[in-house]
């Protein structure tokens, strides 16, 4: 019994270490996070997963392959992620204000692909927001120019 929770710790050490040596993508840390908003209801549906695969294809300039092999890992590390530091802080590094203003607002986009908005998804887009240092101001603006027109 000792030797198996053992190997186990170790298999988890390993798988540790080679996501640590892995490096983390701009285009897969974005992804992590848009996913995040996605999942946050616990409802999976197709207008959020294609809104995410066109959102991904048009903002990096992917193909449908490399859209398809990033969303693939984004989805695994999104469920084993336990904060968003490690993802925020990879588009702080890179992303001017504007850009991340831009990031939020595709967070928006796959809040509402679905036709409804959850407030967990408000929760998570906030607190993404926040960790990518959008003042109040900032992330009520983009909110706003994000909120599909009720006409």
């Amino acid at each position: 019994m000792l030797s198996r929770l053992s190997l186990f710790f170790k298999s988890l050490a390993i798988d540790s270490q080679q996501q640590e040596n892995e490096p983390l993508s701009l285009e897969l840390a974005c992804a992590v996070l848009l996913c995040e908003v996605m999942r946050a209801d616990g409802e999976l549906s197709n207008e959020e997963q294609d809104k995410l695969s066109e959102v991904m294809k048009h903002t990096f300039c992917l193909s449908d392959q490399e859209v398809s092999e990033i969303l693939t890992s984004a989805i695994q590390l999104s469920e084993s992620a336990t904060d968003f530091y490690q993802f925020t802080s990879k588009v702080n590094q890179h992303y001017t204000l504007e850009q991340r203003m831009n990031i939020v607002a595709l967070l928006w986009k796959i809040a509402y692909a679905d036709g409804e908005l959850a407030s967990i998804e408000e929760h998570i887009i906030r607190k993404i927001a926040d960790l990518l240092h959008l003042n109040h101001g900032e992330y009520i603006q983009v909110k706003i120019d994000s909120t599909p027109s009720s006409s």
